[in-house]
């Protein structure tokens, strides 16, 4: 796999249902339904947010983000 194609792609997709639910994805595999009024306030904020920010505000919400000590596990 080439550094551009790992750059761009989005490792994150949502999807809005007409009942008001949002299925997350991760790499295409379904990971979270939000619903409710969390869905709403959720989608309200991804409404504002640049390409960089919503991947991370997904992220953050299913909490698949780094947490700052992957280097630690390497370390011998």
């Amino acid at each position: 796999m080439s550094l551009e194609k790992l750059v761009t792609e989005k490792a994150f997709t949502f999807e809005e249902k007409n009942d008001g639910k949002v299925f997350i994805y991760h790499y295409g595999k379904q990971v979270m339904i939000l619903k409710g009024e969390k869905a709403s306030r959720f989608l309200k904020r991804l409404n504002h947010g640049t390409d960089e920010e919503i991947q991370l505000a997904l992220a953050k919400v299913t909490g698949n983000f780094k947490r700052g000590n992957e280097k630690l596990v390497n370390r011998k």
